[in-house]
């Protein structure tokens, strides 16, 4: 039996793939592959270095993606890679790489501050809740898949 994608659920997935649509389009306005920019906005969120798992948990991209593309900025000079712990590895910004994160990344930080700025403190918080629900009831039913 062929499954029913209800109306709302057409909705959810066009407006899902509307937004990544349109971070894909900052990202390539801001000279960064999608993954690189990711990496660089959680390090960003995070100060000016991360743990790699972070990056990995904060992303959803997968291992192998995140190793490329640390690699790559890695050689360009816009991050190194320190040890933590005895299995950890903290990835941290050079100072060029803390230049171009706060030129890329830190720019879609401002656009989505200036989004939820123009939102009322009572919508910003019903987006977040309602998000939030969503996305512990998605892993609830990954879990019982």
């Amino acid at each position: 039996m062929k499954p029913r994608i209800s109306r709302e659920l057409k909705r959810y997935n066009y407006l899902f793939g509307e937004t990544n649509a349109a971070y894909h389009q900052m990202y390539l306005k801001v000279g960064l592959s999608d993954s690189a920019a990711m990496i660089l906005y959680t390090i960003l969120e995070h100060g000016d270095s991360c743990l790699l798992k972070n990056i990995c948990r904060s992303t959803g991209l997968s291992k192998q993606t995140i190793n490329s593309a640390i690699r790559k900025l890695e050689a360009e000079g816009i991050i190194c890679l320190e040890t933590s712990g005895t299995k950890n590895k903290m990835v941290c910004l050079t100072e060029a790489g803390r230049s171009l994160a706060e030129r890329t990344a830190g720019r879609v930080i401002e656009a989505e501050n200036q989004i939820f700025a123009s939102w009322t403190k009572e919508d910003v918080e019903k987006y977040l809740e309602l998000t939030e629900a969503y996305a512990n009831a998605l892993k609830e039913k990954v879990k019982n898949m």
